[in-house]
């Protein structure tokens, strides 16, 4: 990892590097009106307006996104958005570098994300441990800066039949920026109000003209540097053995209990490139490519290992220590294509290649079957992704007589993926063969440690993984007016999987115009998920707490003969149907007002289920091969679920004539989940005598409870004379963390966390801001002592703000 002694002078050669791109001549950049904004997402018409869409869309413009300090792209829609949630969880091994987000409440594998239109790739990582989205992969969006954001499309409804699989929650649209002239340098240096996460954020984005055709080049870098934070609470438990003498070891009395260890953000360094061009050829076709790189490398912490504790050879560590999962994780992107019209049709031929590699080394540890010779460094193996996605499309208006053209859209899809994982050196997973050496805890001379090393026990070679499949799939569009007030869309979709086989689904959406000022708007799909293949062929053993106890937990593949046993199944994918009613209004002049209620039925949802541990469990595993391995998971069909909502988004604009303008902006979504069916047991694990539940309370409370029941989002912009103060306000509802005993469930309060900016353009197009986010330092309430029995878990993981608390930043600006 880069040394972060010199972070202020990269920052300064970083800066000094941009501005050296700056014209001689600069002026002030502008940035269009938003009303009646021109939209490409959830409709193949070119002429589609916001107002005029059958669906919910939310429209996010670059400058809401650069109105805020808090560096990640993540952080600002959570801040933007009512129906999106992004909690920061921390001590959960690859987590904590590459963190999931939700919309509407559902998982993260049920967000399409797009870049330009274009299918993004996900992340190699798999969410294995207690956040929200467990189980599940998502798209990594803080790999895109939002200096080459020209803005972001929500689409708020299911969207399977017009984009695929994923599509089930909504579809997130990055449109890049495409100007051949202008552009952006900003930077920002902040830091947490308990003086730590000191965040280095610079950005630079520039447009060239590219031939002389009229071709663009939009290029953009970021480097990012966020420091680590730790909110954890005093480590309450006994960390020597006791002397012989029966009196406690004296050492118990002077050991940190309050910074052994990483609870909060970790650290992450990022360098993000992305470039977006369009080059115009002859007979108005246009060829265009689009693409990044990106660079994270993070350290994050593990779980502190105690003095006493048997995984700890004390020859090396004799007061214990803190396994730290570092990475250097790779995120690389090329879409290239060639569109234009002939005669009246507009056609589209494209392919996009995505990858995410996803390194482990673990530093500061010890594997300690190894005893005194043990490494205190391994290479764990690693994880990769790669997706290659081929599209040809074709959408053409029809005059058949009614009010507006027919739009008529087709188009077909290929789509590959692979999935690798790679092993770990020797020491980082074998067992060495060295028992305990001397009386630790409840583990006597001669008993068994874990094997592999502590924080992530390396992959071993039964893990690795090289599998890949292939879909093929073909979709129609069809969108007009069948009256001047009604607006009629449908859409179908049919693929076909290497690994499943076929599918099938369908949209039909209305728009209705009341009056000129508002408008009945409605939807109906049934869509699906197919199984991610890193939820099909992931398999790893690691060291899993619970309720503060390690267990050696196994991650089983779904065809594995001992997976089956325990009662897993070929994996099928999930069924959904989601519904919409809703309006849109203009109540009077320089306002908007939409309201939509919807409602999205999955079934056979794909879930982790509950870590299966016990003797017997134990007992059955060691019986096929798997020594020291105290339990057991897999990924399974299991549950139906329901979830339904409403979203509220309303703007006002009032003109204060001499004293500027400002914009209100007010969002509110009311969610709620619920199992509505549990699989049985198969009949296999019946067989095999254990008394075991694959989807138990815990993990229904992280589908049903553990997100908001309901968010609020306000703003309000002020313009006047060069000067902008932004203040903000985010009201998050109510989440509910389960416990294994009933009796330690908690639900923490609803909490208002507040921001506020004041940025002012001191000179043409340079401006300098200053802020604060989370400005009156608010923390979700702490856990109660029976469920954080050993002191230093304070706050829940499931905090959708986080636990960090106040941030201020500074920011300086320069646009051309």
């Amino acid at each position: 990892m880069l040394t972060r002694k010199s972070t202020v002078a990269r920052l300064g050669l970083f800066l000094g590097a941009c501005a050296a791109l700056l014209p001689e001549t600069a002026r002030a950049q502008t940035s269009p009106e938003p009303t009646e904004e021109i939209i490409v997402t959830g409709t193949r018409r070119l002429d589609r307006t916001v107002s005029q869409s059958p669906v919910p869309i939310d429209v996010i413009p670059t400058a809401d996104l650069q109105r805020s300090g808090l560096g990640e792209l993540n952080k600002v829609l959570n801040s933007l958005v009512p129906s999106y949630n992004f909690p920061q969880p921390t001590v959960t091994d690859g987590t904590d570098h590459i963190r999931p987000a939700t919309l509407r409440g559902l998982g993260p594998d049920h967000t399409l994300v797009l870049v330009n239109g274009k299918r993004r790739h996900q992340t190699s990582l798999l969410n294995l441990n207690g956040s929200v989205g467990r189980g599940s992969t998502g798209a990594d969006l803080n790999t895109i800066p939002t200096a080459a954001i020209e803005r972001i499309e929500i689409l708020r409804d299911g969207a399977a039949a017009q984009y695929g699989s994923d599509a089930i929650a909504g579809v997130i649209n990055i449109i890049l920026k495409d100007g051949a002239e202008g552009g952006l340098v900003t930077g920002t240096v902040g830091q947490h109000y308990e003086g730590d996460g000191t965040l280095w954020h610079a950005q630079s984005n520039i447009g060239l003209p590219l031939g002389a055709a009229g071709g663009f080049v939009n290029l953009t870098a970021e480097y990012r540097d966020r420091g680590r934070t730790n909110r954890q609470g005093p480590d309450t438990r006994q960390q020597y053995n006791t002397l012989p003498n029966g009196q406690p070891d004296p050492r118990e009395a002077t050991i940190d209990r309050t910074d052994n260890f990483r609870y909060g953000d970790s650290a992450v360094e990022d360098i993000n490139l992305f470039y977006n061009l369009g080059l115009p050829l002859a007979d108005g076709v246009e060829a265009y490519s689009f693409g990044n790189y990106g660079r994270r490398e993070g350290e994050s912490g593990a779980f502190w290992r105690r003095p006493r504790d048997a995984s700890n050879v004390r020859a090396i560590y004799p007061d214990g220590f803190l396994p730290l999962i570092t990475s250097q994780i790779d995120d690389l992107s090329v879409a290239g294509g060639v569109r234009g019209e002939t005669g009246r049709t507009n056609w589209d031929i494209s392919t996009v290649y995505g990858r995410n590699y996803f390194p482990y080394r673990i530093k500061n540890t010890v594997n300690a079957t190894f005893g005194t010779d043990s490494p205190t460094e391994f290479f764990a193996g690693d994880l990769l992704y790669q997706q290659v996605v081929s599209n040809a499309d074709a959408s053409r208006e029809f005059d058949v007589g009614l009010p507006a053209p027919v739009s008529v859209a087709g188009g077909l899809e290929w789509r590959h993926e692979n999935f690798q994982i790679g092993r770990g050196e020797f020491g980082s997973w074998a067992d060495g063969g060295v028992k305990v050496l001397d009386n630790a805890a409840a583990s006597p001379i001669g008993s068994q440690p874990s094997p592999g090393a502590q924080g992530f026990p390396g992959f071993r070679p039964a893990d690795e993984v090289d599998e890949s499949r292939s879909s093929q799939s073909a979709y129609i569009d069809l969108e007009t007016n069948l009256t001047p007030e009604l607006l009629l869309s449908l859409a179908g979709r049919v693929e076909h999987y290497s690994d499943f086989g076929w599918t099938e689904s369908g949209k039909i959406a209305a728009k209705y115009d009341i009056t000129d000022g508002f408008a009945l708007r409605g939807a109906v799909s049934n869509g699906f998920r197919a199984p991610s293949l890193q939820q099909s062929f992931f398999t790893s053993t690691s060291t899993t707490y619970i309720g503060g106890v390690p267990y050696e937990i196994r991650t089983f593949r779904t065809d594995d003969p001992v997976a089956k046993a325990l009662g897993a199944e070929d994996l099928k994918a999930e069924k959904s149907v989601n519904y919409s009613l809703g309006f849109t209004s203009r109540p009077f002049e320089g306002a908007t007002l939409t309201v939509d209620a919807y409602r999205i039925e999955i079934d056979d949802r794909i879930v982790l289920s509950e870590n299966l541990t016990g003797t017997a469990v134990q007992n059955f595993l060691a019986a096929r091969g798997f020594l020291g391995v105290t339990g057991g998971r897999f990924f399974t069909n299991a549950i139906d679920t329901r979830t339904q909502g409403i979203d509220v988004v309303g703007t006002y604009r009032l003109d204060l004539a001499e004293a500027g303008q400002i914009l209100f902006t007010a969002g509110a979504n009311i969610n709620d989940t619920k199992v509505t069916d549990v699989k049985p047991n198969p009949e296999t694990l019946q067989a095999v005598g254990l008394d075991l539940v694959r989807f138990a309370r815990v993990e229904e409370g992280r589908f049903t409870e553990a997100q908001p029941q309901d968010k609020v989002n306000l703003s309000a912009v002020w313009s006047w004379q060069g000067l902008d103060v932004t203040l903000k306000g985010t009201r998050y509802g109510e989440f509910t963390a389960r416990n294994a005993n009933p009796a330690l469930d908690q639900t923490f309060g609803a909490e208002w966390v507040v921001d506020a900016e004041a940025a002012y353009e001191v000179v043409e197009g340079l401006t300098l801001a200053v802020g604060a986010n989370n400005l009156f330092d608010q923390y979700p309430g702490t856990v109660i002592p029976g469920a954080n029995t050993s002191g230093f878990a304070q706050y829940s993981n499931f905090s959708p703000f986080g636990f960090n608390g106040g941030f201020y930043y500074a920011r300086v600006a320069y646009s051309w």
